[in-house]
């Protein structure tokens, strides 16, 4: 018999409050869900993983809109696998994108740190260079 858990078990397992939960589970992200004879929700460890993926994937910027696309195109089965990869792999290309851009970032913000370590230790303001224009 598989573990069921609670909605309270499932927010402790996963850091999610239950109000979170019951959010994702209104926008459609949570598959799998049923209701008890006391009509309770119940969740089994499968929604542990599937709220871990959510939340990575929120982390790479993926949009509601896009995770609801993913958490349909799970119950397609085999036939969806391909469009899976296809949602998955044009996500991994935006969070490359983004990752760039913050390591732009974080080079000018560098940049900065020493040119005031600079200025700190001479009493000197530096000349700063120009710094170089970030790609788009």
């Amino acid at each position: 018999m598989t573990e069921t858990l609670r909605i309270g078990e499932l927010a402790r397992r996963t850091g999610h409050s239950v109000h979170t939960i019951r959010w994702y589970e209104a926008q459609g992200l949570m598959p799998g869900v049923v209701r008890d004879k006391g009509r309770r929700r119940t969740y089994d460890p499968d929604h542990v993983v599937w709220l871990e993926l959510i939340e990575r994937l929120r982390l790479t910027g993926m949009s509601i809109a896009d995770l609801r696309t993913y958490a349909r195109l799970n119950l397609g089965g085999r036939a969806s696998r391909a469009d899976i990869r296809e949602v998955l792999f044009a996500q991994a290309a935006r969070t490359r994108g983004a990752i760039e851009k913050q390591r732009e970032a974080l080079h000018f913000i560098e940049r900065k740190i020493r040119f005031y370590e600079e200025w700190i230790a001479t009493g000197r303001r530096p000349t700063l260079p120009k710094p170089p224009r970030p790609r788009r």
